[in-house]
């Protein structure tokens, strides 16, 4: 069998060559595409002799733009989407909105089932507990979630401990958004979580943000996500990633 000829679309940093290499198949990377500058400095970093093109698909390709098909249905949509982002980032709590059963608010914006579930993730003991893919020699004080973020999303953060089993699915917009991009670490694991949510609404903003920054949550270095992901040890080039993020974080605290 002849050695597959691979093109690596959105190549980001290298995931898809990586797996390739550890599954032996006789394959060579021919060339990978995408336009993240950043992944594209940790792909070159790792696989320096493989050609990276800065370039989108749809110029490879020529595809038509998706606006340019239906451009009113295209703005409505993305217009949708917005007033659908700006309503889920103003959600509140309120009690009155409790339900009963499985669907009844407990703390956060969780419900009964989403905390069983989770828990259920939690005891599968085939699963590595988070705190065996954590660094110990890092200042992680760079990492904390700023009081801004905390007063804003404390009701939306997906917040897991070192000896969780499970986290959310970390997107290329973590570190730069909260909502739906990854998961946040709480590392004071002596201070109950259920203790902090179930009195802060009744608080003023000073107050809350107190009670919140005593869970000392802060956010999973480029290297713990790259090993939640499966990279080896020797995958490199994670300080470009941590000037990025300090990067953004300075910016939204301007």
């Amino acid at each position: 069998m002849e050695p597959l000829r691979v093109l690596e679309l959105y190549s980001g940093v290298g995931g898809m060559h990586h797996a390739l290499r550890e599954s032996c198949i006789p394959a060579q990377v021919v060339a990978a595409i995408d336009v993240n500058t950043v992944a594209n400095e940790v792909y070159k970093y790792n696989f320096p002799h493989t050609q990276l093109l800065a370039k989108t698909i749809e110029v490879l390709m020529e595809f038509p733009k998706v606006e340019s098909v239906h451009p009113q249905k295209y703005t409505m949509d993305v217009e949708n989407k917005i007033q659908e982002k700006n309503i889920e980032r103003n959600i509140s709590f309120d009690s009155s909105t409790q339900c009963s059963g499985k669907d009844a608010i407990l703390f956060k914006l969780e419900t009964a089932e989403e905390i069983h579930r989770k828990n259920q993730q939690d005891s599968d003991l085939s699963v590595k507990m988070l705190k065996d893919f954590l660094e110990d020699d890092t200042d992680m004080n760079q990492y904390l979630l700023p009081p801004k973020s905390l007063l804003r999303y404390a009701l939306l953060l997906d917040i897991v401990q070192p000896t969780c089993r499970r986290s959310v699915c970390f997107t290329k917009g973590y570190g730069s958004y909260i909502e739906g991009t990854g998961s946040v670490l709480q590392t004071a694991e002596d201070v109950q979580i259920e203790n902090i949510y179930k009195s802060l609404t009744k608080l003023s903003q000073e107050e809350q943000i107190t009670k919140l920054f005593m869970l000392k949550l802060r956010y999973f270095t480029p290297k713990e996500i790259a090993n939640l992901l499966g990279f080896p040890p020797e995958f490199g080039m994670w300080d470009t990633c941590r000037i990025q993020l300090s990067c953004i974080k300075t910016l939204k605290n301007l």
